[in-house]
């Protein structure tokens, strides 16, 4: 995961893997899997506002991933990270 992510993988954020923390796709308490499509890199705020912001994301790691406003709009700004 970390090579695969390089970092944070929410739309536009920089932060490197010495920031980010795991994140479960669909949350192993509704029955997500443990696994790598399942898991993606989140930086603290980014991973703050999924979890408790109102944020959404679904799909799979690494290229499938959507990540929607509260409203329920997708976030469509993308970031060149370098790998």
């Amino acid at each position: 995961m970390l090579l695969r992510d390089h970092g944070c993988t929410f739309p536009g954020c920089d932060r490197n893997n010495d920031w980010c923390q795991p994140h479960h796709i669909i949350h192993w308490a509704a029955g997500g899997p443990t696994d790598l499509d399942n898991l993606t890199l989140l930086c603290w705020f980014h991973h703050h506002l999924v979890h408790e912001g109102g944020y959404g994301l679904t799909g799979t790691a690494p290229n499938g991933l959507v990540f929607t406003r509260p409203d329920g709009t997708p976030i469509t700004t993308t970031y060149a990270r370098a790998a």
